[in-house]
């Protein structure tokens, strides 16, 4: 583990051991992920490796305690995720290239498009939750190139069941677990 990532999760940890109230979390946790992707010299190239068909989901860093996750996704050109929840507060960091988040509310039974898309560029952070908004779309913003973003989550995300929304109608269960290829971060 780098030594800027392990100062990141220690810091993280050293926040959440205040029990702090969910705004709390999202602000100055954002800070501290606000400060990790700032510069992009500290993910190993393992953790950044894209898939032709479909975005990448490398867990860096799981809390002893379970009370957070961290996660590089890794975007290949032009790749998105369905539109999904998380169930838990998340923060997104921008890491490197480029990302479009577009948010969905429920309107009489419909999930419908909140305001455009946010793009989010390197250093950029934004944040989820079922109190402020936990439905939304996530696309690269490029077509020809990489893009990745680390992303912290209020539990094991790998493990945590969720739901995507299909065009149709309707939500699906899922749980995202981790990509197959994940790498071990030396110790």
């Amino acid at each position: 583990m780098s030594a800027r990532l392990r100062d990141f999760a220690i810091a993280f940890g050293r926040l959440l051991d205040t029990h702090p109230k969910e705004s709390r979390i999202l602000e100055e946790g954002g800070a501290l992920l606000r400060g990790l992707v700032v510069r992009d010299d500290w993910l190993p190239d393992a953790f950044a490796k894209p898939h032709p068909e479909r975005y990448q989901q490398y867990l860096l860093h799981l809390d002893a305690a379970g009370r957070f996750s961290v996660v590089s996704f890794v975007w290949g050109p032009g790749q998105a995720t369905p539109v999904h929840d998380h169930t838990v507060w998340g923060l997104i960091g921008m890491l490197r290239g480029a990302e479009y988040s577009q948010a969905y509310r429920e309107r009489d039974g419909q999930l419908m498009a909140e305001g455009a898309p946010v793009r989010l560029e390197p250093g950029h952070v934004e944040a989820v939750s079922p109190t402020v908004g936990d439905v939304h779309r996530v696309r690269n913003a490029y077509d020809d190139r990489v893009s990745i973003s680390i992303h912290v989550y209020g539990a094991d995300i790998g493990k945590v069941q969720r739901h995507t929304y299909p065009p149709g109608g309707g939500r699906k269960p899922f749980v995202s677990g981790y990509s197959r290829s994940q790498p071990s971060l030396p110790i």
